[in-house]
């Protein structure tokens, strides 16, 4: 028994793994096609009246050795997955399953490494010295990418079709930005013109096909071509070798210092095209579309308050968006914050007990076991009804002042939003930057137009954001 102590009842974990191999694939099938992820989870919460149970996770068999887990479905018990005293993040940046290493050059990059692996605290050294050497560039090279995307929106909604597709334009500006702003090289100019976008998705795909349901196949075929057995990596090594090629040079010069940190070249230029690909252009893919939709669907009102604070403060400013400016925009980080939180783009958490010891939810305790696998399902917890008032409703500015200290139930970076990232921990190197971009968004998008209006739709990995019409700032 753990020697931890609770002053909350123990309670035994309520819920059932069921039979190995046939339960699996049955609560598979009810996760992607017979409820969806939420009424999964909420029919097992109030099944079994709490918030900490046991159940299957997609894939299963047999893409995934042993698919259970104990889930963690509100604010207070998640937290327990940023706690590295007590649990390990070795190889579940995923979840139950593992991408083939083939994907990213034979090695495990640093997501999937715990801060105990030696190899974890230099590879996340290198990621946070790229991002301070880089901040200056972060502004100026915002704005030029993304310019290119608002001159993309003004021609789709002016053109026959009178709407505007934002993903597919912020997929072309997201991906230069990143690699420009990091590396100081436009990709459309090197071997890779305008494919790396493609290329990149491809990849991504491979990597988190069993997380997803594409719904334009019969389910059967998506069962076994991308829920039973991974997809050879071999369909998308050429594409990798030409991104590998484009970062080998682009980033020579984060990898000299690599080098001079220790780290093999070629192992650090797999972690940086890891980083950049896939935690920092694929968040945005889905980041930027989550922020157009949420602003876009709260309607003219917000649009008025945000032109106002934007414009005034960046007058202040001498007419130029500046950090310092930014940081003045209270509305516009509360936003960005609220954001976060009603729709992480990030959805799940992942770690494994490193020990015994006691779990507490909000009114209960649970004795955790040595080797568990713990899942957490965030926009539960981020939308937890005991921290969060209105917790389903979008409110813009919940987060002005935040007297009652909230940003720390806002999860999104494998952290506690008030936390910072270090080599000891799992928090996304780029939480602060990620903001940063956010925010800039915000406000270079109202520099430019006074209100908008969105249709909305979804895909595998998030929304599908239309945009209908735009009324240009005088």
């Amino acid at each position: 028994m753990s020697s931890n102590k609770s002053s909350k009842p123990l309670r035994a974990i309520p819920g059932s793994y069921g039979l190995s191999f046939f339960t699996p694939i049955s609560d598979r099938l009810r996760y992607y096609y017979f409820q969806g992820e939420v009424k999964f989870f909420k029919t097992r919460a109030d099944k079994y009246k709490s918030t900490v149970f046991r159940t299957n996770m997609p894939p299963g068999p047999f893409m995934a050795k042993d698919s259970r887990v104990i889930c963690l479905l509100d604010a207070f018990s998640f937290q327990v997955l940023f706690d590295m005293t007590k649990v390990e993040k070795r190889n579940v940046l995923t979840g139950t399953y593992m991408p083939s290493t083939s994907l990213t050059g034979g090695y495990r990059v640093c997501a999937y490494l715990d801060p105990s692996e030696p190899k974890h605290a230099m590879n996340k050294r290198l990621l946070l010295s790229l991002l301070a050497d880089r901040h200056a560039h972060f502004l100026p090279e915002f704005h030029a990418a993304f310019s290119k995307l608002f001159d993309g929106l003004d021609a789709g909604v002016g053109g026959p079709k009178k709407s505007a597709d934002f993903n597919s334009l912020n997929d072309v500006s997201s991906f230069d930005f990143c690699c420009r702003a990091y590396f100081g090289v436009d990709p459309t100019s090197t071997s890779l013109d305008t494919a790396g976008p493609k290329m990149v998705a491809k990849w991504l795909f491979f990597q988190l096909h069993p997380q997803l349901v594409l719904g334009q196949v019969p389910k059967i075929l998506e069962e076994i071509f991308l829920h039973t057995f991974p997809l050879p990596a071999c369909l998308v090594k050429s594409d990798y070798k030409k991104l590998y090629n484009y970062f080998s040079s682009a980033a020579s010069k984060v990898l000299d210092k690599a080098e001079a940190m220790g780290m093999k070249r070629e192992e650090a230029c797999h972690n940086i095209l890891f980083a950049t690909c896939f935690n920092s252009y694929g968040g945005f893919k889905v980041f930027f579309p989550d922020i157009m939709k949420w602003i876009g669907k709260a309607g003219e009102a917000l649009h008025k308050r945000l032109c106002e604070e934007v414009r005034s403060i960046v007058k202040a400013e001498g007419g130029e968006i500046t950090v310092a400016g930014l940081e003045k925009m209270k509305l516009t980080k509360s936003v960005v914050y609220e954001v976060l939180r009603i729709e992480p783009p990030i959805k799940y958490q992942y770690a494994k007990a490193k020990k015994d010891f006691v779990l507490e939810s909000h009114d209960s305790s649970f004795e955790i076991k040595k080797g568990e696998m713990l899942f957490g399902y965030q926009p539960f917890a981020t939308k937890d009804p005991k921290v969060f008032e209105d917790a389903e409703k979008f409110v813009p500015d919940r987060f002005v002042g935040d007297e009652a200290g909230m940003l720390r139930y806002v999860y999104w970076s494998n952290g506690r939003e008030t936390d910072a990232p270090t080599d000891v921990n799992k928090q996304c190197p780029a939480k602060d930057f990620v903001v940063l971009v956010g925010r800039l968004l915000v406000a270079e998008f109202f520099m430019r137009y006074d209100s908008f209006t969105v249709e909305v739709g979804t895909n595998p990995v998030g929304p599908v954001v239309s945009v209908t019409s735009l009324i240009k700032a005088a």
